[in-house]
């Protein structure tokens, strides 16, 4: 994690110095919503269960290091989601309900209003538990403490146009590299279910894909004094 984010700042540094950028910064709140859980080929082939569309959301906030149109943008969110499944034996619906708080080290470019992002998130798991039917089992222990994903996301500022205020609304999605499931957890793991892993053990990996709202302000750059001076802050 560290590696990338040492990357897309060298990357963007790079670009500004060759275009000879404006250094400027902001921070902002942010929220996003969407369909969330967990994919497992394993669950997905078994014909005792049916996956259903869950949802998922977080909060938080962002500081942004920006040159000209690209930059780094560091996201901290607490997020809360859930995978559910029918149980088409029983006829019980089960959840696996986790929280979180993910940390994203994104490169940004925005241009004409819009923005696209890509690059990772790391999500520090701090709670999984069963919900069936009601009753509630917390299973933290079988699952991994960091999962680590891939985002890719854009859209178009809404409200605001000169770096002091904006409103953006865009689309994120994200899908994990790790198994959510520590490798040797309790068998049958998440759904301890010890019909479906028939064929062997299949990872599990967390998926999303949402509405993504934040408003920013702009803190201010560094702009070239004159007479030779050197360049100072400017609050905008």
């Amino acid at each position: 994690m560290k590696f990338v984010i040492t990357l897309i700042f060298t990357i963007t540094l790079s670009q500004a110095f060759s275009q000879k950028q404006i250094v400027w910064f902001d921070a902002g709140l942010k929220v996003q919503y969407g369909a969330a859980g967990f994919y497992n080929k394993a669950i997905a082939d078994a014909s005792s269960y049916d996956y259903k569309i869950s949802k998922g959301y977080s909060f938080g906030g962002k500081l942004g290091v920006n040159f000209g149109f690209s930059g780094l943008a560091i996201d901290i969110m607490r997020s809360s989601a859930k995978q559910e499944f029918d149980n088409l034996n029983t006829k019980k619906l089960t959840s696996i309900n986790w929280t979180s708080t993910d940390i994203y080290a994104l490169y940004r470019n925005a241009q004409n209003l819009g923005y696209f992002e890509i690059g990772p998130k790391l999500s520090l798991i701090s709670k999984v538990e069963d919900n069936t039917e009601g009753v509630k089992v917390e299973r933290t222990d079988g699952y991994n403490s960091n999962n680590i994903a891939g985002v890719v996301g854009f859209g178009a500022n809404i409200m605001g146009n000169d770096g002091r205020f904006s409103g953006i609304l865009g689309l994120r999605f994200e899908y994990a590299f790790t198994d959510f499931v520590v490798e040797g957890s309790p068998l049958n793991t998440p759904l301890r279910d010890n019909t479906i892993f028939t064929k062997g053990y299949k990872p599990s990996n967390v998926a999303f894909a949402g509405v993504v709202f934040e408003i920013n302000w702009g803190i201010g750059y560094f702009g070239k004094a004159q007479c030779g001076k050197r360049s100072k802050f400017i609050m905008f």
